[in-house]
């Protein structure tokens, strides 16, 4: 009888990235990563110590392809820009992924890749190297934080898009002026928060920048 078959790495990442695809991390697990490659949990914790160990090298899979061809170009704050632009892209394709991302975070060398051109960048800066961790800290924190709250939304279904955008409509359009007069004095400007994320993504990074940059001696 010929043996089971031994699935590499790779391939074992490629089929956890597809069922994260459709599910979540609480209801990702190892056994059903397992199920789906026709083999069972043990000959996977051969790859993986745990199934946390198993989410962060699938979220660093991202970070790779978002580094894919990367070149750094312009300025400190073009550069911090265009990487926050392109993980915000990367992880727009996988959008499950990102909250996994802010989750779990990731150690291997797709991480290492985007730690070493953002704290690049900030050396470019001229911040001084005291200052350079807490910065970097905060802009990693800002990003993860604007692409997994976009992820959100990237994530829903046509039907459950229809029906927050319906709920949205309700509560704007039809907010009692006497009670909430600012909302309702507001309400035909207010756009729902699935609008306009690119626009609000680069705008609030640029703030934070132009406020590092007000910081620079």
């Amino acid at each position: 009888m010929a043996g089971r078959r031994r699935w590499s790495t790779e391939e074992i990442l490629d089929t956890a990235a597809e069922l994260l695809r459709t599910s979540d991390a609480e209801s990702f697990s190892v056994r059903k990563l397992a199920a789906a490659l026709g083999t069972d949990s043990s000959s996977l914790y051969r790859h993986f110590r745990n199934k946390t160990e198993l989410l962060r090298a699938v979220a660093d899979r991202v970070l790779l392809s978002a580094m894919d061809g990367y070149h750094p170009e312009g300025d400190w704050k073009q550069r911090i820009t265009t990487l926050a632009l392109r993980l915000r892209e990367s992880f727009g394709e996988q959008p499950q992924l990102a909250a996994i991302w802010g989750r779990y975070a990731s150690g291997g060398t797709g991480s290492r890749l985007v730690m070493e051109e953002l704290l690049q960048a900030l050396r470019a800066s001229g911040l001084p190297d005291a200052e350079i961790p807490a910065r970097y800290h905060r802009i990693v924190i800002l990003i993860a934080a604007l692409i997994s709250s976009e992820a959100g939304f990237g994530a829903i279904t046509p039907k459950e898009h229809e029906q927050g955008m319906e709920q949205f409509r309700v509560a704007v359009l039809g907010a009692d002026p006497e009670r909430f007069p600012a909302l309702a004095h507001f309400a035909r400007d207010i756009r729902p928060l699935g609008a306009d994320r690119r626009a609000s993504f680069e705008e609030i990074l640029a703030a934070q920048l132009a406020h590092l940059e007000a910081q620079i001696p």
